[in-house]
């Protein structure tokens, strides 16, 4: 409003104009008295009459603003604001808000026209609370989801509760019988996490929002029968004000949030408590989410170790060591496999098998596993591997798998000085012999694909391994390893025939490192397919009296 200049300040002209006006106004001259004030000025102000001091019937807040204004110079004829930019002056009288404007007039006489703006300002001061509450969630919601670990989202649950929604915050988890997982935090402190064994029917609401029921109001939870155990024993005070709600879950109730205030402090109210409820919404959701996570990844690892390479060693006088790298960086299986079967007896054969599944990654591991928990089915007939082949071969084209695979057996037992090999190809490269003195030889054995045609064949191979000699098994992704100088040249047989001749008297891990480095170093970082390499080897007879020795001693104990 601008700043008029006014006529006497008890003109019949102007007492005329203000009776009928709908807002309060008051007229006052430089001291501060009040000169005349309308009808609704007489109803705010009911203590107020005309000669009566401003600052005996109004509020501090326009007396004080008054008398600023009056002691600025008359010249100034625009509208008085402060030079801060602060606006009108507005304060509260009785339970209402309101803001007042000064008209000045020649004379020094100041009106004041009053304008109830309390709903404006509950408005303002809503829509405010509402900005801050949606601020809070969002970042509350970051700092849920930031983490998949259970404990850590009921710990940050607990500070975030404690520190912007109450005095102190106690999380209970659904637990076996009347074992629970309980966190607590009081205030800005530090979370407390515990198993306790309570009865939950001790607390009232508490069971059902264990249960996931809707939540009881606070009004009808007396304070004092909150249970000594729900209350941490760092919150200094007597409880005065409870809140119970649930923590909803994907299907089950991820567990309660109970919200703790003083009896020094504020009550809940019903906006508090419906804050409440869509703040543990939120936190429910995380919490589900990293039980969830926790879950699947239990599961995961679970069956990971079943379809993650087995460890080598010596069985029954022959050594086995095996190798394996995926194609990609992060993964831990694919494709190519391999497993050893102990023979049943010193004198027993051995069954080594090694495949490559069409195509990388988890899809192809799942066929690996399959392809292995069939063969471990199949071991009776492992004298017998062109029987051992089409068995497989039918148990894949009966399943929903598209993909096929390429193997390689090797049945091995020691006789004396020597091990004694049959070899079996399905698909696959044949394994290639290093003999004492260097030579590499490969293995007289072919076969058909599995997986791909109802009928299949394949060629049966003895091979003899004198003490230090090796039978490699090894995948494509070995000699068809690209990468050299160019980076596109594939590592090729010949190489791959080159260091197994240098492999000659070496231990059968020491074969499958060389190996492995050589095709590593080749690659370098580029990329490749899946790799796996087996090796069998006869050992010298101090290793296998020893392996003997102590093979004999662990069956006495």
């Amino acid at each position: 409003m601008d700043t008029t200049t006014t006529s006497s300040a008890g003109s019949l002209e102007l007492r005329t104009s203000w009776a009928s006006a709908p807002y309060p106004v008051v007229l006052a001259d430089r001291s501060g008295t009040v000169v005349e004030l309308n009808t609704a000025a007489s109803a705010v102000f009911s203590a107020l009459s005309p000669g009566d001091r401003l600052r005996d019937g109004a509020p501090d807040w326009l007396a004080d603003a008054h008398l600023r204004l009056s002691a600025e110079p008359t010249e100034q004829q625009s509208e008085q604001r402060p030079e801060s930019g602060d606006g009108p002056h507005g304060g509260q009288v009785g339970d209402r808000s309101y803001e007042a404007h000064a008209t000045r007039g020649s004379d020094g006489d100041v009106v004041w026209w009053l304008v109830d703006d309390t709903d404006r300002r509950l408005a303002e001061e809503a829509l405010h609370g509402e900005r801050q509450r949606t601020s809070f969630l969002a970042e509350a919601s970051n700092a849920l989801l930031s983490s998949l670990n259970v404990n850590r989202c009921m710990e940050v649950t607990a500070q975030l509760a404690a520190t912007h929604l109450a005095d102190a915050a106690v999380i209970i988890a659904p637990g076996k019988g009347r074992r629970h997982p309980m966190t607590s935090c009081v205030g800005s402190g530090e979370v407390v996490r515990s198993i306790v064994d309570i009865d939950t029917t001790s607390m009232p609401g508490l069971a059902e929002a264990l249960q996931g029921f809707p939540p009881v109001p606070s009004r009808w939870i007396d304070p004092a029968s909150a249970p000594e155990w729900v209350v941490p024993e760092e919150m200094e005070g007597s409880v005065g004000s409870v809140v119970i709600t649930p923590l909803p879950g994907h299907g089950t109730p991820g567990g309660a949030l109970v919200l703790l205030r003083t009896s020094g402090g504020t009550a809940f109210s019903e906006d508090a408590e419906v804050f409440a409820r869509l703040f543990a919404a939120r936190a429910g959701a995380a919490l589900a989410a990293a039980r969830m996570y926790a879950e699947q990844s239990s599961i995961t690892t679970t069956l990971m170790r079943e379809l993650l390479p087995p460890t080598l060693h010596q069985v029954n006088g022959v050594e086995f060591a095996g190798g394996y790298r995926a194609s990609g960086h992060s993964d831990r299986v694919g494709g190519d496999f391999y497993d050893v079967h102990p023979g049943a007896g010193e004198d027993q054969e051995s069954l080594a098998v090694l495949g490559d599944v069409c195509g990388k990654g988890l899809e192809a591991a799942v066929l690996t596993g399959k392809i292995r928990n069939t063969l471990h089915a199949l071991l009776p007939l492992a004298d017998d591997h062109a029987r051992m082949l089409r068995l497989l071969n039918t148990a894949l084209l009966n399943s929903h798998h598209t993909r096929f695979a390429t193997l390689v057996l090797a049945s091995a037992a020691r006789h004396e000085d020597r091990t004694r090999l049959r070899v079996t190809s399905a698909g696959h490269p044949a394994p290639l012999i290093v003999r004492r003195d260097g030579t590499v030889e490969e293995a007289d054995t072919s076969g058909s694909l599995v997986g791909v045609l109802r009928s299949i064949k394949s060629t049966t191979t003895s091979i003899d391994l004198a003490v230090g000699e090796s039978c490699l098994l090894f995948t494509d992704g070995i000699t068809e390893a690209r990468g050299g100088p160019l980076g596109d040249e594939m590592f090729g047989e010949s190489r791959l025939r080159e260091a197994l001749g240098e492999c000659a008297g070496m231990p059968a891990e020491a074969v499958v490192e060389r190996i492995q480095m050589l095709a590593a170093e080749w690659v370098g970082r580029g990329r490749h397919d899946d790799m796996a390499v087996v090796a069998i080897t006869t050992p010298r007879p101090d290793v296998f009296s020893a392996l003997t020795r102590g093979a004999a001693g662990r069956r006495r104990a």
